[in-house]
């Protein structure tokens, strides 16, 4: 359900908004041009964007992670995506399956919505990633997609998302993390990666000294597959609930 219009953030001359009731402290703080400012969503939403940002690799990473989820699965994605992921996830899972876009912005709700009309597989809606409460009963669905996220997070909200996903899935059931690694220490991008981190994505650096499958007590049900690429930068781990 849209949030009422006294709920949204209301505009500011530069295009910046006052924050909506219910976005995280650290969002605020940190990603508000990223997410919460409507004249450069149009901008970081595109897939040239979206391309630069991962070195060229954005399209592989998308079609890696979709390829592990099938037509007619009941699939969570978490958080909006800039770019054409949730229409690639979308059209995988097909008509005969279900995709649940949730993201706590009102403003990427509302433009995943835009995106995603006349899917009629898709539902986006508004919550707290980390919250005790998805609106998804245990063990119902049949994965969860969580794209390049994790990184964005402080560690205390990274351990309740990953536990929040795993809890979702149904036994055989996966949950597929895609996401920043730590590069091999000859790579060429390593010394700019860490400029990057350091003055755009602070959260990212302890991400890469942890495992994702050491992030929630659920992790014990679950049998864990990891890859990397690009030099190790970028990982992808599937989470499978054991039968």
């Amino acid at each position: 359900m849209t949030p009422p219009l006294d709920k949204l953030s209301l505009q500011t001359g530069d295009g910046a908004a006052a924050v909506p009731q219910g976005i995280p402290d650290y969002l605020a703080r940190t990603y508000t041009w990223a997410y919460l400012n409507a004249r450069t969503l149009p901008w970081l939403d595109r897939s040239g964007v979206v391309s630069a940002i991962l070195w060229g690799n954005a399209r592989r990473l998308m079609r890696h992670a979709v390829a592990e989820f099938a037509p007619g699965q009941r699939v969570l994605q978490a958080a909006c995506v800039y770019g054409d992921f949730s229409p690639m996830l979308a059209r995988r899972v097909s008509a005969l399956g279900a995709l649940d876009v949730v993201d706590v912005a009102p403003l990427q709700v509302n433009n995943a919505r835009k995106k995603l009309a006349g899917l009629s597989q898709t539902r986006v809606r508004q919550a707290d990633l980390a919250g005790p409460d998805l609106g998804v009963a245990t063990g119902t669905l049949d994965g969860a997609a969580c794209f390049f996220l994790l990184h964005e997070v402080p560690e205390d909200a990274r351990c309740r998302i990953v536990g929040n996903l795993l809890r979702v899935v149904r036994v055989g059931g996966k949950v597929v993390f895609t996401d920043y690694h730590r590069t091999h220490r000859w790579h060429p991008l390593a010394p700019v990666m860490a400029l990057i981190f350091r003055w755009l994505e602070p959260f990212a650096p302890s991400l890469q000294n942890q495992e994702i499958a050491d992030l929630s007590p659920l992790a014990a049900d679950f049998e864990w597959h990891k890859t990397t690429s690009f030099g190790g930068l970028y990982q992808q781990v599937v989470a499978i609930r054991r039968r």
